[in-house]
């Protein structure tokens, strides 16, 4: 079983007259990038869950947001005005706008200036975090991992799924190029041959049996693609049993084996010489390429 580096989870703790919630989301990253939005009393927590998430969550851009909101108000919203700063800064200005001979601007946008001023207004908590209070935070942490791992894990089956869809019609396609292959190696082989009797006939110079076919058999063997067909075999059924081996982690793994199989594709491309197992080519490369973006995405 695979994971998904996509999830979501969200939950929710009541401690007395508090409820905190935590949402937790991610998308694909060749890392772990962690995107962390906590309460001023919470901040103590912050590196601890930073670790957290990374030992459990493994890789990926993560986002969590942890909300604390106290009888239906958001704790963060909870703010203080300085009156003494506003009335400062406004005499302040109005007196430098005064002697730089500046009209003041009307009192709404004048009044909406100074509240952006740092330290006119400041955030509050009217509580601390209680040591049982952090037990709660813990506990719906630990809430919110296991939901947001469960639907990893379900978008994984989803991945897997499809993989598995793709994989099939890559190994029926493959197995289609063998009543193509039996006839062109002979088909090659007499058009050289004709072609190699006309040049003679031409050029009225006798062709050497025996070398013809020393260099028949080396151009023919070139174009064998037995060892490309079982190799992308061999990657088809390692990539199946990367995924049922493992659970995470292995995302890159399977990125490296999808390498394998393209490079294995594009050389039966090369040898192909014949219109329909070139067609067959590109239809195996278009379910490849589906195959390495949703790579991308698997934990």
């Amino acid at each position: 079983m695979i994971f998904s580096m996509t999830g979501y989870g969200k939950a929710e703790q009541t401690f007395a007259d508090k409820t905190i919630s935590i949402e937790l989301r991610s998308l694909n990253s060749k890392q772990m990038d962690i995107s962390l939005k906590l309460p001023t009393c919470y901040k103590e927590r912050e590196l601890p869950l930073r670790n957290l998430l990374t030992s459990r969550l493994e890789r990926g851009k993560v986002d969590c947001c942890i909300t604390r909101n106290i009888t239906g108000q958001t704790d963060s919203l909870l703010c203080t005005v300085n009156q003494d700063a506003i009335t400062y800064y406004y005499n302040a200005i109005s007196q430098s706008a005064k002697q730089l001979g500046i009209p003041m601007p009307d009192s709404s946008a004048f009044f909406t200036a100074v509240l952006r001023i740092p330290q006119v207004t400041q955030n509050t908590e009217s509580t601390q975090a209680t040591q049982e209070e952090l037990a709660v935070l813990d506990l719906c942490i630990e809430q919110v991992i296991e939901r947001f791992n469960a639907f990893r894990e379900q978008e994984g089956a989803a991945l897997q799924n499809m993989f598995d869809d793709k994989l099939s019609g890559i190994q029926e396609l493959l197995a289609s190029v063998d009543k193509y292959e039996k006839g062109r190696i002979e088909n090659i082989r007499q058009r050289l041959e004709i072609s190699l009797q006309q040049l003679s006939e031409n050029s009225q110079v006798a062709i050497d049996r025996n070398r013809l076919e020393q260099e028949m058999i080396y151009y023919l063997e070139k174009l064998d693609i037995t060892e490309e067909k079982v190799r992308l075999s061999n990657h088809i059924r390692y990539f199946r049993e990367t995924m049922s081996n493992h659970t995470t982690g292995v995302g890159k793994k399977l990125g490296f084996i999808a390498q394998e199989m393209g490079r294995e594709i594009n050389t039966l491309g090369s040898k192909s010489n014949q219109s329909e197992m070139q067609i067959i080519v590109v239809q195996m490369k278009d379910l490849l390429e589906q195959i390495k973006e949703q790579v991308l995405n698997v934990l």
